[in-house]
């Protein structure tokens, strides 16, 4: 029953806190800011072909440039299960979601271009195309107002929580 009756005056405890502190609309604009000007930047929609070996990317190189559908020899060529079957499409992404070897070459490439020599990284060799370019898209503060509130209520829930912790003395004796 004890431990009954302290749950039910922990939760009272904690709810009316969140009831005297809400999460502010200011509070949810700034952290919305704060994440919007971490995701700004440039997106690269890329397809890729994924290969073993630098002879297997540079024979596909010319494949492609000699008229061969590069989606086409994606689905039949690629090691990477996740574009291969999809023509090699990695759809939208920054230049940091990628590993720096295939970054550095993805950036150099405008719409439309390909790698002219194969991209080796540990993972093989990459030919690499860049279907598109536009500035970083974010989804506008309607769409994800609930999870920032929500977030942001966690986060002062463990601040109160923590307080209340660091302010607590007990004269219990814990045994070694």
């Amino acid at each position: 029953m004890e431990l009954a009756r302290q749950s039910i005056l922990i939760r009272e405890l904690f709810t009316e806190y969140q009831k005297k502190n809400p999460v502010t609309d200011a509070d949810i604009a700034a952290e919305y800011e704060k994440f919007k000007a971490q995701s700004s930047g440039t997106e690269y929609r890329t397809s890729h072909i994924l290969v073993e070996t630098e002879d297997q990317a540079k024979t596909l190189i010319v494949q492609i440039k000699g008229g061969a559908s590069f989606e086409e020899l994606a689905k039949k060529n690629s090691k990477d299960p996740g574009s291969g079957e999809k023509g090699g499409d990695l759809d939208w992404a920054n230049a940091g979601s990628y590993v720096p070897e295939f970054s550095q070459a993805m950036v150099k490439l405008k719409k439309g271009e390909m790698t002219e020599v194969p991209v080796k990284s540990q993972f093989g060799y990459h030919i690499i195309k860049v279907v598109d370019v536009r500035e970083a898209q974010f989804p506008p503060l309607d769409e994800v107002k609930p999870q920032i509130q929500q977030r942001l209520m966690q986060i002062k829930m463990a601040q109160f929580r923590d307080e209340i912790r660091a302010k607590t003395k007990t004269d219990y004796k814990f045994a070694n």
